[in-house]
């Protein structure tokens, strides 16, 4: 048996190609045809390549894939790949009886030559695994970190007979996949922010667990879904949105996540610019908040997930275990839109906690710099204090005296502000208290979750409950 941990990109394209019933086509537009061209270079490709074709001109790939108004998207690769792919079998219907047909396509923007953008783009594969069976697809969105323009090629190159190898080779392990999909190409060279598998060979595969596994690995820092589990690529989905975030375990979310939300989001849609027609409402997940005993489970982030998704949101999971990280983050992409970040009132501990922030040269205004500047708003909302039974909220918050000064000036420049139009009587709500209460038997907790959550757990008996036998 051969390491396939010791096999270099042209030992990659060399098994491709002496493989004799692997057959497709290259099509790529953006930085070079790096991919077709490891291919060629490793020999015997005559009987693995049909042709290759790359349609730099914007008036060419018009006339090819139809008019477009973005050419490094999602929805061009895709039209690429069904172009690609339906031509090779209208040229060479005697071969796509004997060969297993495939069409790779990327579309990139790779680093100019000022070097003033982010090298990024949209790279696909549809292949069959049998003779004349259903094809499947493995669409992926890159950011390449390489400071040079040859160095992105190459590692584009890299990605692109990995991706080859890996459909055709790993494809009935998810682990082994990713493994091979990134071998020779650390984070500082390219990451994968959204990867999505489909089609026959893929039916069991849920493209959740594939999004966490690549943040777990550290391929990406933060990836998203939508309400029916279909995996986004952030920056795409979020293009031009305003965004309204909450950070949690939501182990299960409650009526106190629902609250904060509703009454968050009528307080942020009074903020200038902010219209229904342009908010994205996230619900985000820490690789911290997913582990329990150590580990990460799978089956109990599908399960948040499922909840989540049933009330009609957007799940985030990302790496950004400090809150200015996510904000930074997210501000990166929304850019001149505007955030609301919803925080329970004892989260602001942690904010104003200096020791949070050693590993920052400016410590704590660095943090607030970075995380809290330009247009984001904190929304802050109450609850009971433990100990004394009365409501703790940002009016009474207690800080260390010497960061009253930044409160103020964070209050006095539209950087905070309290929820106001909260339910009383929710605030005694807490998740660890609702999951206790579930994982006991008990009925009480059905009164502390939405219906729709209270139906689910039921159903798919989620977070440890049993429904009870009757005889």
């Amino acid at each position: 048996m051969i390491d396939e941990r010791r096999l270099t990109t042209e030992e990659k394209a060399l098994k491709v190609n002496l493989t004799p019933d692997i057959y497709g086509c290259f099509a790529e537009i953006g930085a070079g045809q790096e991919v077709a061209a490891n291919f060629f270079k490793a020999g015997g490709s005559s009987g693995t390549i049909a042709y290759t074709q790359s349609a730099y001109d914007m008036k060419v790939s018009d006339s090819m894939y139809g008019e477009a108004t973005r050419y490094v998207c999602e929805e061009r690769l895709l039209t690429m790949l069904g172009t690609e792919y339906e031509t090779l079998k209208f040229r060479l219907p005697n071969k796509y009886k004997e060969a297993r047909f495939f069409a790779f396509c990327n579309t990139v923007e790779s680093l100019n030559y000022h070097k003033t953008n982010q090298g990024q783009g949209w790279v696909g594969i549809r292949f069959q695994l049998g003779l004349e069976e259903k094809p499947n697809d493995v669409i992926l969105h890159i950011k390449m970190h390489d400071n040079s323009h040859k160095g992105q090629q190459e590692a584009l190159g890299i990605l692109g007979v990995n991706l080859v190898h890996a459909c055709y080779f790993h494809s009935d392990d998810l682990n082994e996949f990713l493994t091979s999909l990134v071998h020779r190409l650390p984070r500082d060279r390219m990451e994968i922010d959204m990867l999505r598998v489909s089609g026959p060979d893929f039916e069991n595969i849920d493209n959740r667990i594939i999004a966490l596994n690549l943040v777990k690995r550290g391929i990406t820092d933060a990836t998203m879904f939508d309400l029916c589990g279909n995996v986004l690529q952030p920056a795409t989905a979020l293009y031009k949105k305003n965004i309204l975030l909450l950070r949690g375990r939501f182990r299960p979310v409650t009526k106190v996540h629902i609250d904060m939300v509703e009454v968050g989001k009528k307080q942020f849609l009074n903020e200038k610019d902010v219209s229904e027609d342009d908010l994205n409402v996230i619900f985000e997940l820490t690789l911290k908040d997913l582990t329990a005993d150590g580990k990460i489970s799978d089956k109990d982030f599908v399960d948040r997930a499922e909840l989540l998704g049933s009330l009609g949101y957007t799940v985030m999971i990302s790496n950004y275990l400090k809150h200015y990280k996510m904000v930074d983050y997210l501000a990166s992409i929304t850019k001149e839109k505007r955030m609301g970040l919803l925080l329970g009132v004892y989260n602001l501990h942690t904010i104003f906690d200096e020791r949070y922030y050693d590993n920052l040269a400016g410590g704590l205004l660095e943090a607030f710099g970075r995380g809290f500047g330009h247009n984001v708003k904190m929304f802050v909302y109450p609850a009971i204090n433990v100990d004394s039974g009365e409501l703790y909220s940002l009016e009474n918050l207690k800080i260390p005296e010497h960061l009253n000064g930044l409160l103020t000036f964070l209050k006095d420049n539209n950087k905070m502000e309290a929820i106001h139009e909260y339910d009383k009587n929710l605030l005694h709500i807490m998740s660890d208290d609702v999951l206790s209460k579930i994982k006991a038997g008990g009925s009480s907790w059905e009164d502390d979750v939405p219906t729709e959550v209270v139906k689910a757990i039921k159903f798919y008996e989620l977070f440890g409950y049993q429904a009870k036998v009757t005889i």
